[in-house]
């Protein structure tokens, strides 16, 4: 009988134990569901029997799942270290890793992420650039950031590598009872008459502004706020509305204290990329950190989907 177990499948069921569900874990794996399905099958085919439950929610693994999950556990980890220790010895000197970020809300799942890989790569001088900055590529070419977190990427940019992340979706947050909750979703003419309640940032980062209402030439009254608990302590209490991702403050609309109304017929989508130098893209602790940046907002985050 011919072995076809790999190394691909073994990640294939720590994925699918990780995320609960085929859509998520293709995402994960970079895979089509048809693609993760078909490998799936084959490996079922190979052993006879099913790995797991389907209509379980979470997925049920059997028994053979679970002697597989048992091996992935086993191995993966150590296959892992083995191609950081190579990287190491390839690369010489892993160097420093310093972070710039334009996003308000990414520490929910920055933080975490730097705390895995400094586990794995406790070589690298790892840290945020403080304070919030409005041109965070442009520390890059200063040489004050080998990484920048920013929602938006310039194709033209000389000497930056753009390392796609994740997309979200961006809902309006409205005090609960608001007229514009009847409605199926806001359109741009929706903000003219309410006040608009932003972080204290460049309108170009504002996806809500630029996305929306610059095009259709609306500038309704603006309020700012450094953090988003006043934010929505502003929103609750009627002084206006705000617009951020549905991940951050999911929170927030599970215990009532705010409303949510979706942004056009097809939703608001914000996007989320990592921007490095050139020169720094090929080092295997870069790539290592853009995947497990990736890997945990998708297991952490609601409503995310790969880049």
């Amino acid at each position: 009988m011919q072995t076809i177990l790999e190394l691909r499948h073994l990640r294939t069921l720590l994925a699918l134990r990780e995320t609960g569900n085929l859509s998520r874990a293709a995402q994960l794996l970079n895979l089509t569901q048809s693609a993760l399905s078909h490998q799936l099958k084959g490996l079922e085919a190979h052993y006879g029997a099913e790995l797991f439950e389907r209509k379980s929610n979470p997925l049920s693994f059997g028994v053979i799942g679970q002697r597989l999950l048992k091996l992935a556990d086993q191995v993966l980890p150590q296959v892992d270290e083995a191609e950081r220790d190579v990287g190491r010895l390839v690369d010489g000197s892993a160097g420093q890793l310093r972070i710039a970020v334009e996003c308000h809300t990414c520490f929910d799942w920055l933080m975490p992420s730097m705390d895995a890989f400094r586990q794995r790569w406790p070589e690298v001088e790892l840290d945020i650039v403080s304070g919030f900055h409005a041109d965070p590529v442009g520390l890059l070419h200063q040489d004050r950031a080998e990484l920048a977190i920013v929602s938006a990427v310039d194709d033209d940019e000389a000497d930056v590598a753009v390392h796609p992340l994740f997309a979200f979706e961006i809902v309006a947050l409205l005090p609960n009872g608001h007229p514009l909750l009847a409605k199926p979703w806001l359109e741009p003419d929706d903000f003219t008459a309410e006040t608009l309640i932003t972080y204290p940032v460049p309108d170009e980062m504002l996806d809500l502004v630029r996305q929306v209402l610059q095009p259709a030439g609306i500038s309704p009254p603006r309020r700012t706020s450094e953090l988003t608990v006043a934010m929505l302590q502003l929103v609750a209490s009627g002084r206006g509305l705000a617009a951020l991702p549905i991940w951050a403050v999911e929170g927030y609309l599970a215990r009532g204290y705010v409303a949510r109304q979706r942004i056009g017929a097809d939703g608001l989508t914000g996007r989320l990329y990592a921007t490095s130098t050139a020169a720094l893209a090929c080092k295997p602790f870069l790539a290592d950190f853009v995947s497990i940046m990736r890997e945990t907002s998708l297991r952490s985050l609601a409503g995310v989907r790969l880049l």
